[in-house]
């Protein structure tokens, strides 16, 4: 194999930190077929806010992926002397929630018409066990012409990215590879063995990579849906959870999960594809599509919780004015991709209330579009009759709730964040 230069495919919350630390070694570059992404990410911005915009500056580079650093671009012929191709595109599910492939089949297909003998094909987006062999690996071989494993290979190595999160960044993250032959598994090993300070764990197989990141989400997925069934039990019993839960965490094997709306665009949907896969084998996973469906049960949950809080303290529903407070999938985030919110939000408003909702961090714009929710700027002083806090953003701890509520009102703290005693849970 000739000089390494890499090819990452996809430029959202996994792939342009990924690029970003492989540029700091080798010859990368990124591309995606958002063009206003692409515009942004030559400036050296970085919307998601993943990247440090001045530590992307420091890596970008305009010599067309011919020198190290990292040259960004929506023009696939620039990856013709690529010799990695990495995949991380997004993989979603449908409304019947079946799993969306067309996003990873359509980043094959066009790495395709310039794959070359001895070129190696990563994939990192999160699928069901097989899919890459059974579903990438054939859209590969029909469009090159090319034979697979003789002419050119394939890797596997499961995004781990925690949007967000600025400790666990991906250098900092162990980083499980795989490859088609035990060859190439040592080659995708040692290319990200290279950069990734938290070291790499060479998996036996695609297969048994692509499981090992997908029960990754569905035991967590599990796990979250525990603690909100526990919710809803100590609910009924006027018992508030969190303090069941501190003082059940005293033992040093619990683990620390907290109950909450669970969305985004890992563990709201990756169980999915676990369970449509096990069925085609005849097993129909009942714990996993139970968690999911419990998890998935808490907006309409939370939101008729409010409004019985809001009854029991003699607060008229229909027309009360209701703040939320976050819109995104997770904390400290821009991200709203398959955030729950929604359903919170449209719980509420089947009770006749006015809602405003308000995020520091998410995008006016992309809440407009995709949810046809206008955020508000500024929050009202002695407005509202129920406040539910909805995301744990870390602004909202200098907020005062206080001022916002009117004489009666009710304050439901999913998060147990809110800087007040006056919370419900």
């Amino acid at each position: 194999m000739s000089a390494i230069k890499i090819a990452i495919i996809g430029l959202g919350y996994v792939g342009l930190p990924l690029a970003r630390l492989l540029a700091t070694k080798y010859a990368v570059v990124g591309f995606d077929i958002n063009l206003n992404r692409v515009a942004d990410l030559k400036k050296g911005i970085d919307a998601t806010q993943e990247v440090d915009n001045k530590l992307l500056q420091k890596v970008l580079a305009n010599t067309h992926g011919k020198e190290k650093g990292l040259f960004i671009t929506a023009d696939a012929t620039y990856l013709k002397d690529c010799t990695y191709y990495i995949v991380t595109v997004p993989t979603s599910v449908d409304k019947n929630n079946q799993p969306v492939l067309k996003p990873l089949l359509s980043a094959s297909k066009t790495i395709a018409k310039y794959l070359k003998k001895e070129d190696i094909v990563i994939y990192e987006s999160t699928v069901y066990p097989g899919a890459t062999e059974e579903d990438c690996i054939p859209v590969l071989v029909k469009e090159s012409g090319l034979v697979f494993n003789q002419d050119f290979f394939v890797g596997y190595s499961p995004e781990r990215i925690s949007p967000g999160d600025k400790v666990r960044t991906v250098e900092n993250i162990l980083k499980v590879t795989s490859g088609s032959t035990a060859e190439t598994g040592k080659k995708v090993d040692a290319l990200y063995k290279s950069v990734i300070k938290a070291g790499t764990h060479l998996a036996p197989s695609i297969k048994v990579a692509e499981a090992s990141k997908i029960i990754e989400n569905c035991q967590r997925d599990i796990n979250i849906a525990f603690v909100n069934e526990l919710s809803k039990i100590f609910s009924l019993m006027g018992i508030n959870t969190n303090e069941v839960l501190e003082a059940a965490a005293t033992k040093w094997n619990f683990l620390p999960f907290k109950p909450g709306l669970v969305g985004g665009h890992c563990i709201g949907v990756d169980p999915f594809y676990l369970a449509q896969k096990a069925q085609q084998f005849g097993y129909y996973p009942e714990i996993i599509l139970s968690g999911r469906r419990l998890n998935d049960s808490m907006g309409a949950h939370i939101a008729s919780e409010v409004v019985k809080l809001m009854i029991d303290k003699e607060v008229k529903v229909k027309g009360a004015n209701v703040l939320i407070l976050g819109i995104t999938f997770k904390e400290n985030c821009p991200d709203i991709r398959n955030t729950k919110v929604i359903d919170l939000y449209q719980s509420l408003k089947s009770f006749g209330v006015q809602l405003d909702v308000y995020d520091t961090w998410a995008k006016k714009e992309e809440v407009k579009v995709e949810y046809d929710i206008d955020l508000i700027e500024d929050l009202y002083t002695n407005k509202y009759e129920a406040i539910v806090l909805a995301v744990a953003h870390k602004e909202f701890a200098d907020i005062d709730i206080l001022k916002l509520k009117n004489k009666e009102s009710v304050v439901y703290d999913i998060k147990n964040f809110l800087a007040t005693k006056d919370k419900s849970l």
